[in-house]
């Protein structure tokens, strides 16, 4: 075994009680197993950098993971009630709304893979605009303009496809 592995296998050993019983004071305990799993194999991506009391940096890391799931299970509720409150609004007639939905991923396509991007990050994956920007690996105000800009070009290319874009509200942040 190379001493890489020997000083995680005794950081896992070590922690490990201390991380699941952080995980599970905050969520339940199938979870909380998961949550554990993804912090130490973080932790094993990281091996070279981890400090010398790493219980910290794993608590940090778990706490991360338990942030990104409830964001992801935020996501997939309003996804649920979007899918739910569209489904009824277009019961009638769903055609319309099929190809509104056609008109506007052709008019994603068709910009710039840095204005898609943007929007898709504030839009489609829920971030604010500094996680978004984060991301880019830009700033706040460099992504705000970015932003602008890319609905200005999206509102063009749905006015020429014919769209109505008050159906599709792209000027607040959370909206496409």
């Amino acid at each position: 075994m190379s001493d890489d592995t020997e000083r995680f296998s005794a950081v896992y050993r070590r922690h490990h009680p201390q991380v699941l019983a952080y995980a599970l004071r905050r969520t339940d305990e199938a979870r909380a197993h998961d949550v554990v799993s993804e912090t130490f194999v973080i932790a094993w991506r990281h091996h070279a950098r981890l400090p010398d009391d790493p219980l910290p940096w794993l608590y940090r890391t778990a706490r991360n993971c338990l942030s990104n799931e409830e964001r992801a299970a935020r996501r997939q509720v309003r996804l649920v009630g979007r899918i739910a409150t569209d489904g009824a609004r277009f019961t009638s007639d769903h055609a319309r709304g099929v190809t509104e939905s056609a008109l506007i991923r052709a008019a994603l396509r068709e910009l710039r893979t840095a204005d898609r991007e943007a929007l898709l990050l504030v839009s489609w994956e829920g971030l604010d605009q500094r996680a978004a920007a984060e991301a880019l690996g830009c700033s706040v105000t460099a992504f705000k303009v970015r932003v602008f800009r890319a609905r200005r070009r999206l509102s063009r290319l749905l006015e020429v496809a014919g769209t109505e874009t008050t159906t599709f509200d792209i000027s607040t942040e959370g909206a496409l």
